[in-house]
């Protein structure tokens, strides 16, 4: 059989369904998703099972889950229906869409945007939207190009299976920092000294403290700090208004060191923690302005590193 053959060919309409039912688990939410009725999908996916002559899922009640032919078949179809997508976008828009990144606050704020002029003089036609995102999703239902992700390169692969490109930028290199006031104020000398203030955390790092105490040769008494934030910047602003002490990434704090809102008490850098990534699905590999894009963050974080 010849692949010109109709038949290896399905709709596109019953490959969408196909799609989002494997995604969403359940017909009734792939339904919304296309703008679609519950029984438009499951006929849609009744009809690609014939065309194919094998079933694609297996039924739970209301929900659904792909069986190992729809598994590997979802595996073959779906970077091609992203290739699709990024080719329709391109030509209905000639300039190009650009490049949209999901990235977490603190390094879009502190790390990217900064640099940001940077690019528009070596790519001024290359446009790049930063959205805050601090989940991980599926790319494959999110218009992200990209995302900035941080810890090990655990980014999970999407409905089709296909492992994400890990591209990694830098290390994580937590300083502890304090309010000039406050260190003043409590007469810090030594690391030992840093046990008379607040400790500041990060929730997803509770144990940082403990671990930079015994790099300085110090226990830390009473376990874990209490006082504990969600996010970077938060723990940055607190220990700036002289709420205590923090462990935050040296690159993040750099606007408040140069102004004096913060201090690095002691040069005892606490490296090997996580690490920070430029996530992607390896079909942007064949889309030029996000390898211009990915190019140049490469090369930024290069240059970081050489002047570390």
């Amino acid at each position: 059989m010849k692949d010109e053959d109709p038949r290896l060919l399905p709709p596109l309409s019953m490959l969408r369904c196909f799609e989002a039912a494997a995604r969403e688990g359940t017909f009734s939410r792939a339904a919304e998703l296309l703008g679609l009725t519950q029984s438009g999908v499951s006929r849609q996916i009744a009809h690609l099972e014939d065309w194919l002559g094998t079933p694609l899922f297996e039924r739970h009640g209301r929900r659904v889950a792909l069986n190992r032919a729809g598994q590997a078949y979802l595996g073959e179809i779906g970077p091609a229906l992203g290739l699709i997508r990024s080719a329709t976008r391109r030509l209905v828009s000639p300039q190009g869409r650009g490049v949209t990144l999901a990235s977490l606050p603190g390094f879009a704020m502190r790390w990217l945007a900064p640099r940001l002029p940077m690019l528009s003089a070596v790519h001024p036609d290359l446009m790049v939207s930063v959205i805050a995102r601090t989940d991980l999703f599926d790319f494959a239902t999110e218009d992200f190009d990209a995302a900035i992700h941080v810890g090990p390169p655990d980014w999970p692969p999407g409905a089709g299976g296909q492992p994400l490109v890990h591209e990694r930028l830098f290390g994580e290199v937590m300083v502890p920092v304090i309010a000039p006031a406050l260190a003043d104020r409590l007469d810090i000398e030594t690391p030992q000294d840093l046990l008379r203030a607040p400790l500041l955390a990060l929730s997803a790092q509770p144990q940082a403290w403990g671990r930079w105490f015994a790099q300085a040769g110090i226990d830390l008494p009473g376990g874990p700090p209490r006082q504990r934030f969600s996010q970077f910047l938060m723990l940055a602003q607190a220990a700036a208004a002289g709420g205590g002490a923090a462990l935050l990434p040296r690159f993040l704090v750099k606007a408040e060191l140069a102004a004096g809102l913060l201090e690095v008490p002691f040069d005892l850098p606490l490296e090997g923690g996580r690490d920070y990534f430029l996530v992607h699905p390896p079909h942007k590999a064949r889309d030029p302005e996000f390898m211009r894009f990915k190019a140049w963050m490469l090369g930024e974080a290069r240059n970081d590193l050489a002047e570390a």
